[in-house]
C-alpha cells in the first residue's frame, strides 16, 4: 500500500475502468473495425506510460499523439504498436520518424512532398496517414487537394498510404447539422482514394461521434476524452466508467465572522459566522481561476461551496450546511470522485472537461489502480 502521508493530494487513475470503457467502444463496432487510442498530452493528464501500458494489455492496433516529442516518449517503452503524430510532418526531422517507426499525418501538400522524398530517396514505402479537412479548418488537405491527389498520383508515388482520415468538429452536439455533412463529404473522398488504395483504412469518428451513427464507425475509430471517462454525449447520462477521482488535503479549519471577508481581492465576504476549511488546492494544481465564488467539492457526500477566489495553492470552503462529523486539518476533500465528474467540475468553471484533465497538476501523488 502506498503512503499519502506526505501528498497534498491524492490522483487516482482507475485503469481496470480504462479497460471496462475501451471494451464499451470494442462492443460498439463491428468485427471490421478498429478501436485506436487517442493518448496525447499525457493521456489526457491521466500518465503517458501506464495508460499506453494497458491499452496494449488489451491489443489496441493503433496510438494517436499530438507531437514528435510525444511520440518518441512513447517509444522508449513501445517498439511496436503503429503511433501516429496528429501534428503532422516536422520540417527537419523527417528521418527520425522513419527511424523509429513513427507515421505522420500528412496535413498538407508540404507534408506529402517532403515524405514523398524521403521514401524515394530511401527507396522504400513508408507508412502515411492522409489528413483531410471536411470543416475544421485548422490541418488536413483541402477538399480540392485532396480530389486533385487521385486524379495525380505521381505525387503519392512510394508513399505507403494506410489510412484517411479527418475530425469532426461538432458531433459533442447532439443532431449538430454539420456532422453529417462532413461525414458525406468524408464518404465521398474515401470513395476515391478506395479505387486507387483498395486497402486503404477509413477513421472518421471521435468519442462523441462514435456513439452518433454506426455510420460513421469505418474501419478506425479515436476516441479519446471518453476513454478517459469523459462524457461523450452530454444530452445524456454519461455511458463510461468514471477513471479519474481526486481527494486534496485540509490544510487548515478557520471560524469566520459575519461581516469578515476571504482570500485575495476580499472575494467574498460574509453574511453570518461560518466554519471554513483551507485545501491545499489552487490554479496551479489545474482548479480553474473561474471556479472563484463558483462550484463545490465534497467531504463525505455532502457539498461544500467555494468561497472567495481560486488562489496558486489554495481554495476555501463553507462547512456550514455539513450535517454530522465536520472534517479535520489532514484530512482528503473530494474534488473529482462520485459526487463530482470532470464534466460537472467543467461545468461549474465555465469550460470543458477535457481542460480539467489535460490540466491536472504535477503536485498530486498519483495512484494506478
Amino acid at each position: 500500500m502506498q503512503d499519502f502521508s506526505q501528498a497534498s493530494g491524492v490522483l487516482s487513475i482507475n485503469l481496470n475502468n480504462l479497460e471496462e470503457n475501451y471494451k464499451i467502444f470494442q462492443d460498439k463496432i463491428s468485427a471490421s473495425c478498429a478501436v485506436a487510442g487517442v493518448v496525447k498530452a499525457n493521456a489526457y493528464g491521466l500518465g503517458f506510460q501506464p495508460v499506453v501500458e494497458k491499452l496494449t494489455e488489451l491489443g489496441c492496433p493503433q496510438f494517436f499523439v499530438a507531437t514528435l516529442e510525444e511520440a518518441l516518449q512513447l517509444r522508449e517503452f513501445n517498439k511496436k504498436t503503429p503511433v501516429a503524430v496528429l501534428g503532422g510532418l516536422y520540417h527537419g526531422s523527417e528521418n527520425d520518424y522513419a527511424a523509429q517507426n513513427i507515421t505522420p499525418v500528412l496535413n498538407s501538400i508540404n507534408d506529402l512532398n517532403r515524405w514523398q522524398n524521403l521514401c524515394l530517396n530511401k527507396d522504400k514505402a513508408l507508412s502515411a496517414i492522409l489528413h483531410v479537412d471536411t470543416a475544421m479548418n485548422r490541418l488536413g488537405l483541402s477538399m480540392d487537394e485532396a480530389d486533385n491527389l487521385t486524379s495525380n498520383l505521381d505525387q503519392l508515388n512510394g508513399v505507403n498510404v494506410q489510412i484517411i482520415m479527418t475530425h469532426f468538429a461538432c458531433a459533442d452536439e447532439k443532431d449538430h447539422p454539420l456532422t453529417q455533412i462532413q461525414a458525406d463529404r468524408f464518404a465521398a473522398i474515401a470513395a476515391q482514394f478506395e479505387t486507387v488504395f483498395p486497402n486503404v483504412q477509413k477513421s472518421l469518428a471521435n468519442s462523441s461521434g462514435l456513439f452518433r451513427s454506426n455510420d460513421y464507425h469505418h474501419d478506425m475509430v479515436r476516441p479519446g476524452y471518453a476513454l478517459y471517462g469523459g462524457n461523450p454525449t452530454p444530452e445524456t447520462d454519461n455511458p463510461m466508467q468514471r477513471v479519474v477521482d481526486l481527494a486534496v488535503r485540509v490544510l487548515q479549519i478557520r471560524d469566520c465572522k459575519k461581516g469578515e471577508t476571504i482570500g485575495y481581492g476580499a472575494g467574498h465576504k460574509f453574511t453570518q459566522d461560518t466554519k471554513t476549511a483551507t485545501i491545499a488546492l489552487g490554479y496551479a494544481d489545474g482548479f480553474l481561476r473561474t471556479h472563484s465564488g463558483n462550484g463545490q467539492l465534497y467531504w463525505q457526500g455532502q457539498a461544500c461551496p467555494v468561497l472567495g477566489r481560486v488562489s496558486m495553492d489554495a481554495v476555501t470552503i463553507d462547512l456550514s450546511r455539513i450535517d454530522g462529523a465536520q472534517p479535520v486539518q489532514g484530512d482528503m476533500i473530494e474534488i473529482l470522485g462520485p459526487n463530482q465528474s470532470v464534466d460537472d467540475i467543467a461545468h461549474a468553471a465555465g469550460t470543458i472537461g477535457y481542460e480539467i484533465l489535460t490540466s491536472l497538476g504535477t503536485r498530486y501523488k498519483r495512484e494506478y489502480v
